[in-house]
C-alpha cells in the first residue's frame, strides 16, 4: 500500500500524519536566508522569470527580498495564470478557432475559472494570504443538501435527483444494520469478545441510527417531508421514508462519478477556504509587491543558455526584444515549454513532450434568482451527476442576494474534451438542458454565461500536470534539476499538482537552489 493509498483509506488526520512522521510540516514562515543576491558592484544579480502565475510571482517576490533584480515576462495581459477569476468584462478567445467571449456578469458576481479552494492544511498558501493581507472566507465544498442525479438508468431511483444526505444516511444505516446482524451471528473473521461485540454494536446503533432491533427504518437524520417540519404546538413533523437498500444498490449511484471522494480526499477535507471577492485577489496582491517588475503581453519566443547565464527573446508591441540575465526561473506550463525554441537538454524536452495535462472545463451561469437557495435550501456545495456537466458548484458567497452565478459544469478527461469542442453557444445550450433535469428553474431564471476549456486556453493548454506512476518516475526528475542556469518551478514540478500550494512550494525550492548556488560563488 502506498502512502497516498493509506491516507485515503484511513482518512488519517493531518496532525496524526505529522506525528507519525509520514508528512513533513509545510513551510509556512518567511525565508531566513542571507540577502546576498547582490554582486560586488552593489547591483542585484539579474533573474529572468518566465510566467506571472503564482510560481513566477512568488519567486520574484522572495528573490527581491534577497537583493536580486527580477524581471517577469508574461504573455497575457493579466497575472495569475490558472488562478483566474471570471467577472464582468473578462475577455478570452480560445485556440483552435474559438469565438471571442466577453463576460457580462453583473457587478460583484464571478466564478473562479481555475483554482477555487484552499485546504486548511496548505499552510504555505495560507501564510502568503496572511502576509499579503488577502482576507479569506469559508468555501463550502461538502454540502449534503446538494444532489446526486443518475441520468439514463433503469432503477426506480434513476432520472430523479436525490439529496446527498438521503443517500448517505440510508446507506450508512443499511451498512450498519448488516454489520450488526453479522456480529449477532458471530460471523466475523476476527475473534471478538462478548464485550467487544457489545461495544461495536453500540457504535453501529449510533452511527447508523438503528432501532432497538438493530434495524434501519429511517430517522430524523434524513429530515422531514416538505411542509411537514417540526413546529410550534402540535406539530411534531413527518419524517421522510428511507429508500430501499436494493433500490439504492441499483440506483446507479455506485458509479465512480458519484464516489464521495471529496469528503475523504486529503486535499479536500474541511475546512476549505477562499479569498473574499475572488481567487485573483492573491495574484493581485503579489502584483502590488512587484510594481515595475512584470512585463505583460510579452510572449517568450526563445530561451537560450549563454556562457554566464541565459538569454531570452520575447515579443512586445510587435517588436522582438532580447533580455539577458544570470539565471532564469521557468514556470511555463509544459504544453508551452515544448513549443518554445530553446537549447534545453534532451531530458527536459522529453519531459515537456510526454507529461500529459488534464483536459478540464467550466461554465459560469448567471441567474436572476438564487433558486438553489430559495427553493432547494442549498448554500454552497457540489451536485454530482453522470451527465456531461459532471458537477454543479453553488457559490459559498453572496448568500441570499438577489442574483447569483453558479458553475454549471466542471468536467474532466473525455467529457471535457467533448464539451470543449462545442461552440460557446452549444456549451451554454448543453449546460442549460442537462442542468434543467436537476433544477427545472434553469430556463426561467437564466441570464448569461461564460465558459472555458483549459486545454484550449492560450498560454495554458491544460488544467494541470496529470502524472501517472510511470510518467512521474521517467520524466519528473528532469524538472527538479537546473539545466545550466535555468531552474524550473510550477505545480508540475511538485507532488501538489493542481493546487496553488504546488506553485508556492516550487517557487521556494527554486529560490533556495539559486540562492545556495550564489552562496557558493561568494565563498570562492
Amino acid at each position: 500500500m502506498t502512502r497516498r493509498d493509506f491516507i485515503n483509506a484511513t482518512s488519517a488526520s493531518y496532525a496524526s500524519l505529522l506525528a507519525w512522521g509520514m508528512l513533513h510540516p509545510a513551510p509556512a514562515s518567511a525565508f531566513n536566508l542571507p540577502a546576498n543576491g547582490q554582486r560586488t558592484d552593489g547591483k542585484g544579480r539579474k533573474v529572468i522569470i518566465l510566467g506571472a502565475g503564482l510560481a513566477g510571482m512568488t519567486a520574484a517576490y522572495e528573490l527581491g527580498k534577497l537583493g536580486y533584480e527580477c524581471t517577469i515576462l508574461e504573455a497575457r495581459s493579466r497575472s495569475g495564470g490558472r488562478v483566474w477569476t471570471i467577472r464582468g468584462g473578462t475577455k478570452e478567445t480560445e485556440i483552435g478557432g474559438g469565438s471571442p467571449q466577453t463576460c457580462s456578469f453583473d457587478n460583484g458576481h464571478y466564478f473562479n475559472g481555475g483554482a477555487a479552494r484552499i485546504p486548511h492544511h496548505h499552510q504555505l498558501t495560507l501564510q502568503y494570504c496572511k502576509e499579503l493581507n488577502v482576507p479569506l472566507q469559508i468555501f463550502n465544498g461538502a454540502n449534503e443538501s446538494a444532489y446526486l442525479y443518475n441520468d439514463g438508468g433503469t432503477g426506480d431511483l434513476a432520472n430523479r435527483r436525490m439529496r446527498i444526505s438521503d443517500y448517505h444516511n440510508d446507506m450508512r444505516g443499511y451498512t450498519a444494520e448488516l454489520l450488526s446482524k453479522a456480529l449477532d451471528q458471530s460471523t466475523l473473521d476476527q475473534q471478538l469478545t462478548k464485550e467487544d461485540v457489545e461495544k461495536l454494536i453500540d457504535f453501529l446503533k449510533n452511527e447508523g441510527d438503528l432501532n432497538t432491533a438493530h434495524l434501519y427504518k429511517g430517522t430524523n437524520r434524513r429530515g422531514y417531508k416538505i411542509k411537514n417540519d417540526p413546529g410550534a404546538g402540535n406539530l411534531p413533523g413527518t419524517l421522510t421514508d428511507p429508500y430501499g437498500l436494493t433500490d439504492l444498490l441499483r440506483s446507479g449511484f455506485m458509479q465512480p462519478v458519484f464516489y464521495n471522494v471529496g469528503d475523504y480526499a486529503y486535499e479536500q477535507q474541511a475546512t476549505l477556504l477562499q479569498p473574499i471577492g475572488g481567487m485573483d485577489a492573491i495574484p493581485k496582491a503579489f502584483e502590488k509587491k512587484l510594481t515595475g517588475k512584470i512585463v505583460f503581453n510579452a510572449p517568450v519566443k526563445e530561451l537560450r543558455k549563454t556562457e554566464n547565464g541565459v538569454r531570452v527573446i520575447y515579443q512586445k508591441d510587435g517588436k522582438t526584444v532580447e533580455i539577458t540575465g544570470e539565471f532564469c526561473v521557468c514556470t511555463l506550463p509544459l504544453p508551452m515549454l515544448k513549443n518554445l525554441e530553446s537549447d534545453l537538454s534532451g531530458t527536459v524536452k522529453r519531459a515537456a513532450d510526454f507529461i500529459p495535462y488534464m483536459k478540464t472545463g467550466k461554465i459560469g451561469l448567471q441567474f436572476k434568482r438564487r433558486f438553489w437557495e430559495e427553493d432547494d435550501g442549498i448554500y454552497g456545495g457540489i451536485t454530482r451527476t453522470n451527465m456531461d456537466i459532471n458537477q454543479i458548484w453553488y457559490p459559498s458567497f453572496g448568500l441570499q442576494e438577489a442574483k447569483g452565478v453558479l458553475i454549471g459544469y466542471y468536467n474532466f478527461y473525455s467529457r471535457a474534451e467533448a464539451v470543449g469542442a462545442l461552440s460557446i453557444t452549444e456549451r451554454e445550450k448543453m449546460a442549460l438542458a442537462l442542468g434543467a433535469k436537476i433544477h427545472p428553474q434553469y430556463p426561467n431564471e437564466f441570464e448569461n454565461s461564460f465558459s472555458l476549456a483549459w486545454h484550449r486556453t492560450p498560454y495554458s493548454e491544460g488544467g494541470w500536470a496529470n502524472y501517472d506512476d510511470a510518467t512521474r518516475k521517467k520524466y519528473y526528475p528532469a524538472l527538479l534539476e537546473p539545466d545550466g542556469n535555468i531552474y524550473f518551478a510550477g505545480e508540475h514540478t511538485t507532488y501538489l499538482t493542481a493546487w496553488m500550494a504546488g506553485a508556492f512550494t516550487s517557487a521556494r525550492r527554486a529560490v533556495e537552489a539559486i540562492h545556495a548556488r550564489v552562496g557558493e560563488y561568494t565563498k570562492k
